[in-house]
This record gives structure tokens, C-alpha cells and sequence, in this order.
């Protein structure tokens, strides 16, 4: 396809999107399944009319995934509900961190001892099928900052977490393989890629996201006529919090949704004390937070419909082989349920909501970025070839199996 094409392809489907509104949501598909379904049509599957070849251009859809995923990280930090506490944080995390570990565990074991794959790769293939993703998980995450719905809530600050605390595996996985220092006994990766990455990344977007709704709130407050381009803000938040990170090797995907999470708390915070003081000028502020949320929303759907088009335009018939969809299958019905079940344990949670929240572990764009990663970081190209096979069947899988779940699925209305 030339790329007068391309530009036509994609904007009959987002004039198609934009017309149908609203009634789009009572169709029994996803927009995700609706993209994926056009690739596969013009792609090997079908008509042929394009292939993309990820391995090719590795490093380019690293930086496309990579910006996907930072503008969904931030979007699902500022819908987070405020005001942040341990007993409604504590099933999240516990899935977030937990869930993970026992998830990639499940599936490095299934890797190696299945898939006859070396350690360091199942290792890696855990990592990169683990994480849930906020990209096209949209469905079924908070719809917006006073959504109160449990599920919702949960799936996604598991979804903003989780991206960050898969890194750690990744950088195991390509130890291994002896493609990143991990030192003797895995010590310099427990400090380094654990420890400290996590924590100061963590660290790093709390302080930039506290910083910066102070700073609007004073400019605000000192110039009422000084109107703020809150789209621009929320995107130097994002660009200084993820540099800061990749200079200082911390996880810059933990700390761009911790600085969203932060900047809306500190937001929050102000508008109370303000409620408190009777403060008419300062209660009906703008917020960065909030104003900055649809400019985000529409480059996530834009990204949504480019990479699930190319994930559809990769997929050849004889993509579909045992190993991919028995991964698949391993993923979907044991690593992960089994994964939210330990973590959850002893929780207050639902069985039901666990089994819920056990099925919805969708896999998207956060797993492409993942396998771009370790491919641009030397990864030898037969393990490459197995793991881009298998990883690009899980994501159009969830994406189609997910997809018709969540539009089965009630969403009753309840508070976090």
C-alpha cells in the first residue's frame, strides 16, 4: 500500500468512528476488533495488500508503542478516584505486583518446559505476557474520574502498575541471555532493576505530578485572566517525568502514571480546601487533570487504530500454530486466573469479581512494546522469530476473545 493509501484507509475508519458516536458502544465488537479485522483483510491473510514486518522495524515500532503507552498510562492515572488509601489501593497493588510475578513464573515455566524455550527467553516471553495493557483495555477501565465502579477501578490502576512492575522481568529475561549485567546471584538486579528503579520511579512521578498542580494553582490563582494550555501541560509532565526516568534508570511507565495519580490528588486536595474556605474563585478552578483528559484520549484512540491495523497486517494463515494459540490458552484460562486467585487471597474481593477480573487480563500494545525492547537490545533473532510469533497471536486473541466478553459483561455501578 502506498502511503496516500494509508492515509485514506485510516481516515474512512476514523470518519467511520466519529459518525457512528456513541452507537458504536451498543455494537456486539470492539473498535479494537473492528481495526484488527480491517488488517487482516488487507493484509497476508487475505487481499495482501500490505505486510508489516515488526523484526524490520523493530526500533520504529518501539517508539510508536512506547508513546501509546505513556498517553494511556497518563490517562488512566488522572481518572484515577481520589482520595488515594491503602484499603482501596490494596487489591491493585496486590494484583499489580503479585499477580505479576506469579503470572510470568506460570509462563516462563510453560515457555521452557512446552516451548522447549532457553530460560532467559521464557523468562522474557513471561514478562512480556504478563502485564495487562492499557491501551486496549479501555473497555473495561474507569471511564472517567467520577466512574465508581470496583471492577473498573481495579483493572485499571492494576493496568497503570503493571507496566512498570513487568520491567524488572524483562531485564531478568535479558540477563539470562546474557544481554544486560545482572551480577553474580542476580544481586545487581534485585538492587538495581527492583529496587531501585521501581521505587525511584515511583518517587520521581509523585514529586513531578505534586509539583506541577501546585505550580498551576498558584499561576491561577495570582493571574485569573491567564488562561493555561492544559494539553500542553500534561504533555511536558509526561516528556520531563519519563526523561528524568531514563537518566536516572527508573521505570519511566511507573512514573508517568504516579505523576497523573499525583497531579490529580494534589488537585483535589486544593479544590477541598478551597470548598472548606468558601473560596468561590479557587472551588471552580480549571484543572490540568481534567482538561487535559480528552486531548490524551483522542492520540490514545489514533494509536489504537495504527497499531491494531498493523498488528492485523503481520498475521499470515499459517501464524495460527499450535504454539501460539496453546500459549494463548495457557495465558487466558491458567497463568492468569491462577495469578489473580494467589493474590487475592485473604482479600475482601469477590470470588465472582476475581474470576471477573482473572478473565480480563487484556494483552495489547504494552506486550508489542516489551518484545521492541529486547529485539532493539540484541535479542538473537531465532528466539526473536518464536517470541514475536507467539506474542502477536496472544495480542489478536485478546483482542478478539476479550473483546466479546467485555461487551457481555455488566458493569453494576459500585464504589472502590
Amino acid at each position: 500500500m502506498t502511503l496516500a493509501s494509508w492515509f485514506v484507509l485510516v481516515g474512512v475508519l476514523l470518519l467511520s468512528m466519529g459518525l457512528s458516536g456513541d452507537a458504536g458502544r451498543r455494537l456486539p465488537v470492539t473498535s479494537a476488533i473492528i481495526y484488527l479485522t480491517v488488517g487482516i483483510v488487507i493484509g497476508p491473510t487475505v487481499l495482501h495488500a500490505f505486510h508489516f514486518n515488526p523484526l524490520k522495524q523493530a526500533s520504529t515500532l518501539e517508539v510508536i508503542t512506547e508513546g501509546a503507552v505513556l498517553l494511556s498510562l497518563f490517562t488512566a492515572g488522572a481518572k484515577m478516584p481520589v482520595p488515594v488509601s491503602i484499603r482501596r489501593w490494596r487489591s491493585p497493588i496486590l494484583l499489580a505486583f503479585v499477580a505479576m510475578s506469579v503470572t510470568v513464573g506460570v509462563m516462563a515455566a510453560f515457555g521452557h518446559w512446552v516451548l522447549a524455550l532457553p530460560w532467559g527467553a521464557a523468562v522474557l516471553l513471561g514478562a512480556i505476557l504478563a502485564p495487562t495493557d492499557p491501551v486496549l483495555a479501555t473497555d473495561v477501565q474507569v471511564r472517567h474520574p467520577g466512574d465508581r465502579n470496583r471492577l473498573r477501578f481495579r483493572l485499571t490502576c492494576e493496568a497503570g502498575m503493571n507496566d512498570g512492575s513487568a520491567f524488572p522481568f524483562v531485564m531478568l529475561g535479558l540477563g539470562l541471555l546474557g544481554l544486560h549485567p545482572i551480577g553474580p546471584w542476580g544481586r545487581d538486579w534485585l538492587v538495581r532493576d527492583v529496587l531501585w528503579a521501581t521505587l525511584g520511579g515511583i518517587g520521581i512521578g509523585v514529586a513531578a505530578g505534586v509539583l506541577l498542580g501546585l505550580a498551576a494553582h498558584r499561576i491561577r490563582a495570582a493571574r485569573p485572566d491567564l488562561q493555561l494550555w492544559d494539553d500542553f501541560l500534561g504533555l511536558g509532565l509526561i516528556g520531563i517525568v519519563y526523561g528524568i526516568s531514563l537518566c536516572s534508570g527508573t521505570w519511566g511507565f511507573l512514573a508517568v502514571f504516579f505523576a497523573a495519580v499525583a497531579l490529580r490528588q494534589t488537585e483535589d486536595r486544593i479544590h477541598r480546601r478551597a470548598v472548606r474556605r468558601m473560596r468561590a474563585r479557587e472551588m471552580w478552578a480549571d484543572r490540568v487533570s481534567d482538561n487535559t483528559l480528552p486531548f490524551k484520549e483522542q492520540l490514545e484512540r489514533l494509536s489504537e487504530v495504527v497499531l491494531v491495523l498493523l498488528v492485523g497486517g503481520t498475521l499470515f494463515v499459517d501464524s495460527w500454530s499450535w504454539r501460539a494459540v496453546g500459549t494463548s490458552a495457557a495465558l487466558f484460562l491458567l497463568a492468569r486466573p491462577l495469578g489473580v486467585f494467589t493474590a487475592l487471597a485473604g482479600t475482601s474481593v469477590p470470588w465472582r469479581q476475581q474470576a471477573t477480573l482473572g478473565w480480563f487480563g487484556v494483552r495489547g500494545i504494552g506486550s508489542l512494546y516489551y518484545l521492541m525492547y529486547a529485539i532493539d537490545r540484541g535479542l538473537p533473532e531465532p528466539i526473536a522469530l518464536q517470541l514475536l510469533h507467539v506474542t502477536l497471536i496472544v495480542v489478536t486473541l485478546s483482542i478478539l476473545v476479550h473483546g466479546v466478553s467485555i461487551r457481555m459483561l455488566p458493569m453494576p455501578r459500585h464504589r472502590p
